[in-house]
């Protein structure tokens, strides 16, 4: 097992310097880098995408002396090569240097930190909220298949699946936000302007009116997914030989459900919830984010491709693809927790 481990691991370096290669180089060609941004907001032209270049000298920069433009260049580091840069790049990558923002001039992980508190947030309770309510949901539906509760539950969750999260947040903010009919729920920020001044238990049910919205948003459309899986997964085993056979020995319902169903349907549940948790915690919603104010990882990452801010763009494809694979890892260590059977590693 631990040579299997290690094997991962150090796969897991070709890896990244593959996705950051080539991201690296796409980069390179995608036009309106942060030059010819800087150089169109000092000439009052704003901040764009679209900057064309014309016998090798930038639009934007007609108009504005050109040593002023190479200055740009070196305080960007574009005055090296791309190799270089791209090397150095790594380096620093090594011993986790994501560098400096050009738009915010901070720290990628300073900035990253900051915005965790929304992603955190959004991300965990989502995620909890998701599989405590899907699981025995799911589970509920397997045992009463067929029946009407079983149909009605899979027509709500199979409603709310189709909702879109963002199209639910506007009506949500119509009704409940003060839009057109009440005013039941905050309709920007994590926390209210008096959060400091309010007792622990005030802290925690003003936290939680904030995000009630917002993880409604998130999880109305997961709920079945997770349900579906779930009772697809215990109807695939109730209906296999080796419960008859427990049947056929005497064994109680619940022995048979709890004692040998249970354990193998909940196989590929457990093992996905290392990928479920952090896709959640990553994959906020921008549109969600924006509808309610709510500055996360989400906001910060579109931020960055929209003004070019490449060491952001890179310093959190990096941290995400880091954190991704090492997901799958824990993810298949998890099978060998969960099925003793399944080994890595072994011999043949």
């Amino acid at each position: 097992m631990l040579a299997y481990v290690v094997k991962r691991l150090l796969l897991m370096v070709p890896t990244l310097v593959g996705i950051l290669f080539v991201s690296f180089v796409v980069i390179q060609f995608v036009p309106g880098g942060p030059v010819e941004q800087l150089v169109r907001e000092l000439r009052g032209g704003g901040v764009g995408g679209e900057v064309a270049a014309t016998g090798g000298v930038y639009r934007g920069a007609q108009g504005v002396d050109p040593e002023r433009v190479a200055e740009f260049r070196k305080m960007y580091g574009f005055d090296r090569p791309a190799h270089e840069r791209f090397l150095e790049m790594l380096a620093r990558y090594a011993v986790f240097d994501l560098g400096n923002s050009y738009l915010h001039h901070k720290g990628v992980w300073q900035l990253m930190v900051e915005k965790l508190p929304v992603s955190i947030s959004l991300g965990v309770w989502s995620f909890l909220l998701v599989y405590a309510v899907s699981i025995p949901l799911g589970i509920a539906k397997a045992v009463r298949h067929g029946s009407r509760f079983d149909v009605w539950t899979s027509v709500a969750i199979l409603v709310g699946y189709a909702i879109p999260g963002f199209v639910l947040g506007v009506a949500l903010l119509v009704l409940f936000g003060g839009g057109t009919f009440w005013q039941l729920f905050p309709l920007r920020g994590l926390t209210s302007d008096n959060f400091a001044e309010l007792s622990l238990a005030g802290k925690v049910l003003d936290y939680f009116w904030h995000l009630a919205m917002p993880l409604a948003c998130l999880t109305v459309g997961s709920f079945a997914v997770t349900t579906m899986l779930t009772k697809n997964t215990f109807l695939e085993e109730i209906r296999k030989q080796y419960v008859l056979t427990a049947r056929a020995k005497g064994l109680s319902e619940g022995r048979v459900f709890y004692r040998h169903v249970f354990r193998n349907a909940m196989i590929p549940l457990v093992t996905a919830f290392p990928a479920a948790f952090v896709g959640a915690f990553f994959a906020g919603s921008l549109l969600i984010e924006t509808l309610f104010s709510l500055d996360g990882l989400g906001l910060l990452s579109y931020e960055a491709v929209i003004r070019r801010d490449y060491p952001v763009v890179l310093g959190s494809l990096y941290v995400f693809s880091l954190i991704g694979l090492l997901t799958r890892l824990v993810t298949d260590l998890a099978y060998t927790w969960v099925d003793p059977r399944v080994k890595f590693g072994a011999a043949g």
